[in-house]
């Protein structure tokens, strides 16, 4: 019965680490993508007042990069973003060393 319960709890261990690399993969795939949806939506909005795609993107490109420029210049708020990112790297990893213990408690008990 200990193996039954060991075999448990390391289960229930790497459901744990696959949910916080899924929301750290997330988390740092959304700050990539945000950059490229400002783009696609601002083309969109140009092409609502009758600009076409070549011209709309040649305008919102350097829009989405002013914006990202606008974010890199404010002080402290790249680096937040990125702590933030390494805060959950740092959580799972310690939730999914919690289970050792609880491993080492059922193979003594």
């Amino acid at each position: 019965m200990k193996n039954v319960n060991v075999a448990l709890v390391r289960l229930l261990q790497f459901v744990i680490f696959v949910v916080f690399t899924f929301v750290v993969l997330v988390y740092f795939s959304a700050l990539l993508i945000l950059p490229l949806d400002f783009a696609i939506l601002f083309i969109k909005l140009l092409g609502v007042f009758g600009l076409n795609g070549m011209i709309s993107a040649a305008i919102a490109v350097p829009l989405v990069g002013f914006l990202g420029w606008l974010v890199y210049k404010t002080p402290g708020l790249g680096t937040l973003l990125v702590n933030i990112g390494m805060d959950l790297v740092t959580a799972g990893k310690e939730r999914v060393k919690d289970f050792d213990k609880i491993v080492e408690t059922v193979k003594s008990a």
